[in-house]
């Protein structure tokens, strides 16, 4: 445990990386399906993923947690290979990445934007170590590079073919040599108002490759997965599974020296902190990623949502930002807002003779939440009522963003997050003051 202690910051982020990976591999032989997981795991490879498509039911439970846990391997493997020192950003992009392991990443589709991003260092001349994080957020428009390769120009999967697969490399090479630019342009937007911060970037790239390929050649956009296949769930396991994670997280914060009153300090603290464990410590940290994660799964448990493998995905999804601003002291203003604009949306639409579809638990909501969560700081900064506001305003767009890119940004929900910034918080600068300025007036 001294050795534990004394570990730096981001060598403390790459053992949790590793044994974050390492509990999915673990999950995975603990499956009762995990005699076909190999041949399960191929069919999530050689199928499509546009959002939001259900691994539980592509290639089955042990496949989902394999290929959770060998997506994990490689963003770890990336830091150790490029000598990268992980910091709060790629914790986010880390667990982001491996949440996506069930719904739209897969061992395959990943590695043509990483290619790119490689591309990028190499006409630069940066080092590639600088640059892991971008390979990450780089896969976020993977379900694209899965099309590409199986089924473009058809909307039906006739295979892989030597002509998809170099189109797809090509157009994966594109996005990781251009994305830089836009990650590190993107904050300028939205102010840093919303965490997930890579999505804009990527949903832009999405929207304008949708309109190129499909819309602008007059070739028919797939449809979206077959609803059926999301009722394919696994309420148990998830549950027990992530109780062990994010209880073992705990308990380990705990052994390391932590205190309930520093967690506590963290909850309360008046200050934007974007951090925590540089501000906090590891075992801080630690102890907010297993609260944060009970606190998440307790959310989609009461409002019982459907645990097929997207809603396991987001959990960790959601759970990404919690070295980055995110603990349920700035988050449950969010999860009040939908609820809220759920219920009052569910009336109108009743008194307007409309089809609603926005229930709480109904799964496009349920995604929506998980990235409605990186409206955060405005919670943060301005107060709980203006975050319960930017998430009123998130649940009304979030589900037609997608019109734009065709189901292929897995940052859907970020994206619209940047979207709202854009709208909100010019006019909380001009007409409202933050907490910190309404500190120094009744001072």
């Amino acid at each position: 445990m001294k050795k534990l202690k004394s570990l730096s910051e981001g060598e403390f982020l790459k053992l949790i990386f590793l044994l974050l990976s390492a509990s999915f591999l673990v999950g995975a032989v603990c499956m009762p399906d995990r005699g076909t997981m190999f041949r399960g795991l191929v069919q999530i490879v050689a199928q499509p993923a546009k959002i939001p498509t259900n691994y539980f039911a592509v290639g089955g439970f042990a496949a989902t947690f394999l290929n959770m846990g060998l997506v994990g391997l490689i963003c770890w493997g990336l830091f150790v290979v490029f000598h990268s020192t992980p910091s709060n950003v790629s914790n986010l992009a880390v667990i982001l990445t491996i949440g996506f392991g069930s719904w739209g990443i897969n061992i395959l589709n990943v590695w043509p934007t990483i290619a790119g991003v490689l591309l990028y260092c190499a006409l630069k001349h940066e080092k590639p170590g600088q640059n892991v994080n971008a390979m990450l957020f780089s896969t976020g428009i993977a379900p694209l590079i899965t099309d590409l390769m199986i089924r473009y120009p058809h909307a039906e999967v006739v295979g892989f073919g030597l002509g998809r697969v170099v189109l797809a490399i090509a157009i994966g090479l594109c996005i990781g040599l251009f994305l830089p630019a836009g990650l590190a342009f993107s904050p300028k937007v939205h102010k840093g108002f919303d965490l997930y911060s890579a999505a804009l970037p990527v949903g832009m790239m999405a929207f304008f490759l949708q309109a190129a390929l499909f819309k602008t050649m007059g070739v028919a956009l797939p449809a979206a997965p077959d609803a059926a296949d999301l009722q394919v769930t696994a309420r148990a396991a998830v549950n027990i599974f992530c109780c062990l994670v994010f209880g073992g997280a705990v308990v380990l914060a705990f052994a390391m020296g932590a205190k309930w009153s520093d967690y506590v300090t963290l909850l309360r603290d008046p200050d934007l902190v974007s951090n925590f464990s540089s501000t906090y410590g590891n075992a801080v940290f630690l102890m907010n990623l297993g609260f944060f994660g009970l606190f998440i799964l307790g959310y989609y448990n009461l409002i019982g949502a459907s645990f097929n493998g997207v809603t396991m995905g987001i959990i960790f999804c959601m759970l990404s930002t919690c070295n980055s601003g995110s603990h349920p002291g700035n988050v449950w203003p969010i999860m009040l807002g939908y609820i809220v604009m759920s219920a009052v949306f569910g009336v109108l639409s009743n008194l307007a003779g409309g089809s609603f579809s926005g229930a709480i638990n109904a799964q496009a909501i349920v995604i929506g939440l998980c990235y409605a969560n990186g409206l955060s700081p405005i919670a943060d900064k301005y107060g709980w009522q203006y975050g319960f506001l930017a998430s009123s305003m998130h649940y009304i767009l979030v589900t037609s963003v997608p019109l734009l890119h065709g189901g292929y940004c897995l940052y859907n929900g970020g994206f619209t997050a940047a979207l709202i910034c854009m709208i909100l918080v010019p006019q909380l600068e001009r007409f409202f003051k933050t907490r910190e300025e309404k500190k120094a007036l009744k001072a």
